[in-house]
């Protein structure tokens, strides 16, 4: 496999670009943005080709606008691949909850493109084992079944305000376009709206009750959190409200090393 130095130079070569060329474009282009940091010298140049000189971010971005290629093709000649971003943010589990737009930089995504024959949606499989063939799909292509409505957070692994219907690492859809607190009498808490809430200390899920001015924060019967009263919309705003969910089982803290849920004894 060819060195990101020889990339950039068969790139450069391609395009009949001289390196006097480069030097002088980057010096329009740090001009331009009113910085010297996108300027690339002839001898700069030359160690990027030759001798495995990282470039910076700005110069990987004056390269990018020279050579006419994608920047994230820039940084995965140098190992940095964006569409990792996905798989990678598993590496640190934030304590706050928060909205997620970590992956919208992700240009492509691996799903199914092929399953197995015998796949029967009405029965419970292996869906693994029923995959016959993974493909890379742009996210740009599967942006048309999307809807611009929707938002994406992350429960804290702090935030225990809806344990144990939502367990701390959970990524929530919101449906931005309910934003409004339902009343109502529900069935059971499965039905029972869950609204996400941004109010000045952070984000959070919770159930909602207005009461004339005042937004009442509602966790889970058996969370260790308390109810809040907050002044509304001043120090408390619905997003939206909680349409699904993506939760990993398992993951959770031992009982004696994190707040115990009210109503439950602590078995030892």
């Amino acid at each position: 496999m060819s060195s990101p130095g020889q990339q950039l130079r068969g790139l450069r070569e391609q395009l009949g670009l001289t390196m006097r060329g480069v030097e002088n474009a980057s010096t329009i282009l740090a001009q331009r943005h009113g910085s010297t940091e996108f300027a690339i010298s002839l001898s700069r140049l030359s160690d990027l080709e030759t001798k495995g000189v990282v470039p910076t971010i700005h110069r990987i971005y004056s390269l990018a606008v020279i050579y006419r290629c994608d920047f994230k093709d820039v940084l995965r000649w140098y190992g940095v691949d964006l569409d990792d971003l996905s798989n990678d943010l598993g590496v640190l589990a934030p304590p706050k909850s928060h909205v997620s737009k970590a992956i919208q930089g992700s240009g492509t995504v691996r799903i199914p493109v092929r399953l197995d024959p015998g796949f029967d949606p009405r029965r419970t499989s292996n869906l693994g084992r029923m995959i016959e063939q993974w493909g890379l799909v742009p996210l740009a292509y599967l942006g048309q079944f999307a809807q611009n409505t929707f938002t994406y957070g992350y429960v804290g692994t702090e935030d225990f305000g809806m344990y144990p219907l939502l367990l701390p690492g959970t990524f929530v859809q919101v449906d931005e376009t309910k934003n409004r607190v339902v009343a109502g009498m529900w069935r059971s808490e499965y039905e029972r709206p869950i609204y996400f809430v941004e109010t000045r200390e952070g984000f959070t899920c919770s159930w909602c009750d207005v009461m004339g001015d005042t937004l009442v924060l509602r966790p889970h019967p058996l969370s260790p959190v308390t109810p809040r009263m907050m002044r509304f919309p001043r120090e408390a705003e619905v997003v939206g409200q909680v349409v699904g969910i993506a939760m990993r089982l398992g993951d959770c803290r031992p009982v004696d090393s994190g707040p115990a849920p009210k109503g439950r004894s602590v078995l030892t």
